[in-house]
Order: C-alpha cells, then sequence, then structure tokens
C-alpha cells in the first residue's frame, strides 16, 4: 500500500492528519503553547517515561500544571511511557554525551548507538496502524513530546519518522518560540 493510500484511510474524506513534536528546552511557557495553539495540535502524546522537567522554568511541563493547561486550552493529553527509552538505553545517550562533553540540553544529534538501541527495544514490535488507530477518531493534529528542544536530538524524531514512513502522514517539527 503505498503511504498516499494509508494516508488517505486514516483521513476523513479532504482532511489529512497530521504529525507534529515539540520539546520544551529553550522555550518560555507562552511560546510553548502558543506553537501548540498554533499548529492547532488536538491531541498531545507526551512520550516521556518521567514526568518532569528540572527547573523553575520549565515547571509548566511538569505533569499535573501541564495537564491542567492542556486541559484549558481544548487539547486531549495521552502519555505513552512504552514509547520511552528505557533507563538502560538513556544511560547509553548518556555515556555518548559526557565522552562528547555535550550537555543534555545542548545535545543536537542522537548518538547513533542511542538509535539503533531505541528503534530495538521500541519499534521493532510497534505497530503504527494500532497507535494511530488508538488515538481515536478525533485526532486530527497529533504532537509527540519529550524535552530535547531538536528534533534530531530526541527520540521523537525516531518515532515520527517511523510513524511518517508507515502511514504517509505529513510531519512537522515546532520549535516554541520559532515562528511557524
Amino acid at each position: 500500500m503505498s503511504d498516499s493510500v494509508a494516508a488517505e484511510r486514516l483521513a476523513a474524506p479532504g482532511e489529512l492528519p497530521m504529525l507534529t513534536t515539540i520539546g520544551v528546552y529553550g522555550s518560555t511557557e507562552a511560546a510553548f503553547f502558543d506553537a501548540l495553539l498554533r499548529a492547532g495540535v488536538d491531541t498531545f502524546v507526551d512520550i516521556r517515561q518521567r514526568r518532569g522537567v528540572r527547573g523553575a522554568a520549565y515547571a509548566f511541563a511538569n505533569s499535573q500544571r501541564l495537564q491542567a493547561r492542556l486541559a484549558e486550552l481544548g487539547i486531549r493529553y495521552l502519555h505513552r511511557p512504552d514509547l520511552a527509552p528505557s533507563t538502560a538505553t538513556r544511560g547509553q545517550q548518556a555515556a555518548a554525551d559526557k565522552a562528547d562533553k555535550t550537555a543534555k540540553r545542548q545535545r543536537a544529534v542522537l548518538d547513533p548507538a542511542f538509535a539503533a538501541a531505541y528503534r530495538q527495544e521500541r519499534l521493532a514490535g510497534f505497530d503504527s496502524r494500532q497507535f494511530w488507530a488508538d488515538l481515536g477518531p478525533t485526532a486530527r493534529v497529533v504532537v509527540l513530546f519529550c524535552v530535547e528542544r531538536a528534533p534530531a536530538a530526541c527520540h521523537r524524531s525516531l518515532l515520527a519518522t517511523r510513524l511518517q514512513r508507515d502511514l504517509g502522514l505529513p510531519v512537522a517539527h515546532l520549535i516554541a518560540g520559532e515562528p511557524g
């Protein structure tokens, strides 16, 4: 089945669902939520294992505050910890960051060993169609959320690439605070 046919089957006639991603590092609370609203996000999928972010500047991204604000905005929240890298896999990335003397918040790309481990542990048995079906018929603009600012520095880009490949969905990587 071609990508375009797969995408058409996911959408109502004339309406193609869209996949977006966003991180929180480097953004302000206002810019973060503005980016979601400008993109028309209706479904927020949190793919972090732990739903907290260190630092007062990012308190708005901690689970309870985040869910409350999304509810105020009419955006549905889902937590999918099964799509977060395992502690061991995160440790591989941390070791690579340490060896490269790169702070997590400044990382620009994922270590190839991390990416391979994530694909093996989370994406090898992943069913893209079932994931999208589980979002329900009201999911039109879905955002995958984790913390890293740069999509290429985060596992969300690996998941987005897989969904794009399998379902033919357009993908936009939102960077809060940058013109959309």
